[in-house]
């Protein structure tokens, strides 16, 4: 499979008018208060080393003590309002990171994530009996979803009858609906792994080229040529597609997903353990080999591990690390 590169993001910023700081008022000389040209100090002669700055001297004593008090004054100020500003930054960065926290899984969670319509809906690579379940929450227009597809694929042969990957819609892109419609209508048909993969050469591929302009690649027009060249029959695609059995499927799987408050693509799961930052094969590869262990170490048989482990022990709701472990 060709791998497609990612989209090029194009970003326009418009300038502001930049708003007075309050700083300003604190160090900004008064007209008064700025020298004259013949009040300015002489430039220093050529090898002499800059002086620092002078005390102003001239007055009474009770003169050069009110100028020092107000410098002191407005130093205390200007620092007053910049120790308020970092404690701000500090309190935002805060409550930013408490949220991402609450949107992390709690890396020890085991989540009974449903597998059973897209199973026996053909949206399935790899049979019924392996031990290990890689859930792959996917979109029809993402440019990493592309790129790992051919991986997962690879994962599925390496490990010869150990491990199934069930294709999860998660539609992020309006414009690829009609993809995953297709794609269920496609399993209805026993093609469903050829149907994706050739979308993704043949529907994403010139849609990625064209830096996402070339919208119609990813419509029902080039999905039925895509689909003639399958040998599918386009007329019960149609049909299939616009089924309420199709619509109900995407719209199930993007609720199933979003329950465990999945919210981008690709998103993984082994056997109801969230995949985080992984992205090499070799990754997958560690995270497999340590479910392979815990399943061998269960007594359960491999075909029955999912639903007898994954979906009766797993959690039902979504769990962050910020959350306690339930007992």
């Amino acid at each position: 499979m060709k791998i497609i590169t990612s989209l090029a993001l194009v970003a326009a910023f418009a300038a502001c008018e930049q708003p007075q700081s309050r700083l300003d008022k604190v160090t900004t000389k008064s007209p008064a208060e700025t020298p004259t040209p013949a009040e300015a100090p002489a430039a220093s002669k050529p090898g002499t080393p800059p002086s620092g700055p002078k005390i102003d001297r001239t007055g009474t004593v009770e003169q050069q003590l009110a100028r020092l008090q107000d410098a002191h004054d407005r130093n205390a100020e200007v620092l007053e309002l910049l120790n308020r500003e970092l404690a701000n930054q500090k309190t935002q960065q805060a409550q930013q990171q408490a949220r991402r926290d609450r949107e992390d899984p709690a890396p020890d969670a085991m989540f009974a994530v449903s597998v059973s319509d897209d199973v026996k809906g053909g949206q399935v690579d790899g049979p019924a009996t392996a031990p290990v379940t890689l859930v792959k929450a996917f979109d029809f227009a993402c440019p990493y979803c592309q790129a790992v597809s051919g991986m997962m694929e690879e994962l599925v042969k390496d490990y010869s009858g150990k491990l199934r990957v069930v294709y999860a819609n998660l539609l992020i892109h309006p414009p690829a609906r009609p993809a995953h419609l297709a794609s269920c209508a496609a399993a209805k048909q026993g093609k469903y792994m050829q149907f994706k993969d050739a979308f993704w050469e043949k529907g994403f591929g010139p849609y990625a080229a064209s830096q996402g302009q070339d919208q119609a690649a990813l419509g029902e027009p080039n999905i039925m040529t895509i689909a003639k060249g399958l040998g599918l029959d386009t007329d019960k695609l149609k049909t299939d597609m616009n089924s309420p059995d199709c619509t109900q499927r995407l719209q199930n799987d993007i609720a199933e997903m979003q329950k465990f408050h999945v919210n981008s693509t690709p998103s993984f799961f082994i056997n109801g353990r969230h995949v985080d930052n992984a992205r090499s094969k070799d990754d997958f590869k560690k995270l497999i080999d340590e479910e392979l262990k815990r399943v061998e170490g269960s007594g359960v048989a491999g075909g029955d591990y999912y639903e007898k482990v994954v979906i009766a022990k797993g959690e039902k709701q979504f769990r962050s690390k910020m959350d306690p472990k339930p007992h």
